[in-house]
């Protein structure tokens, strides 16, 4: 049997996907330097990679109830469409906010003015960070009347953030990722990727991420600031 969590971070880290560099760390989008930056988007080149996400999110959903798939926009679209053909299943996706033009929609696919009412919903999210955009998808969903109580993710930081951010959702809702952090950095550790020391830079990222790089002299940019 394939072991999804590791095949994906091999081919991520070949494709140069999954990045880590501890010495020069990447700025995320909240101006936090951090030792990893994840493109799941780049599988998308890949035949046998896209191939492998699929029958990963594909083995993950298998025995959920669900009668549609959706994805988060953007990202979760792609690994959304290709599990929906899998199963053979609808597929809608859902905007971080309403349109503010046009039918103003937030779940693209059905009709502006039908909601989910009767349809159990799984959610496809490429990459859960801190996990604000994907509970707040899981909440769309919810309140267009459809039931969500599953997400599944290619790739799972496993912040604390994140549980917090799923933990408020009422019912709850759970999280499936094929591959996570603990795993990345086994693997890393595995093929040599990178030295002990390095390695041990990163399980200290994982233990205390948003004081990391204060701590190693790569502190927040602020927004209007240049890295």
């Amino acid at each position: 049997m394939i072991d999804y969590g590791r095949a994906i971070a091999k081919a991520g880290l070949e494709i140069k996907a999954i990045k880590l560099n501890p010495d020069n760390p990447f700025q995320w989008a909240s101006g936090y330097r951090m030792p990893i930056y994840n493109d799941n988007r780049m599988f998308l080149f890949f035949p046998e990679d896209r191939e492998l996400i699929t029958d990963g999110l594909a083995s993950i959903a298998k025995g959920l109830p669900f009668s549609v798939v959706a994805g988060t926009s953007t990202s979760g679209i792609a690994p959304g469409v290709l599990l929906s053909e899998k199963f053979k299943s609808p597929f809608i996706y859902i905007r971080d906010k309403p349109k503010d033009h046009g039918l103003r929609n937030r779940i693209e696919g059905i009709d502006a003015e039908e909601d989910l009412s009767g349809h159990v919903i799984i959610l496809v999210e490429d990459l859960i960070s801190t996990g604000g955009s994907s509970a707040n998808a899981v909440q769309g969903i919810r309140d267009a009347k459809g039931r969500c109580d599953n997400c599944l993710s290619i790739f799972n930081y496993g912040l604390d953030k994140a549980v917090q951010e799923f933990s408020v959702l009422d019912p709850i809702c759970e999280v499936r990722s094929l591959l996570t952090y603990d795993v990345l950095l086994d693997v890393a550790k595995e093929i040599g990727y990178l030295t002990k020391e390095q390695i041990r830079v990163l399980e200290e990222w994982r233990a205390d991420p948003f004081n990391w790089g204060e701590k190693h002299g790569f502190p927040k940019v602020e927004k209007g600031e240049k890295k």
